[in-house]
């Protein structure tokens, strides 16, 4: 009984999974990604670089604040350090 059971469980199919082709990874785009701008240094002490002018905004504890527009990343305006 218990070969009988062996040959039933060997004969069975057994399953094959296809491989997934593999895709290449992206390029890194280094040299579009500083076309055009300027690095400045924030007021956090970390350089930041930016496409777009730097422009003087009214701030309510300082007065006026110099910021750098358009930069690298998730923020519009970076404020500057003097």
């Amino acid at each position: 009984m218990k070969t009988l059971a062996t040959l039933l469980l060997l004969s069975l199919p057994t399953p094959k999974f296809a491989s997934s082709p593999k895709t290449p990874p992206e390029p890194v785009k280094l040299a579009a990604a500083h076309r055009g701008g300027q690095w400045y240094l924030a007021q956090t002490g970390h350089a930041v670089y930016c496409y777009g002018p730097v422009v003087l905004v009214p701030n309510n504890e300082i007065g006026m604040e110099r910021v750098a527009t358009f930069c690298q990343g998730e923020r519009s305006m970076v404020p500057l350090k003097d």
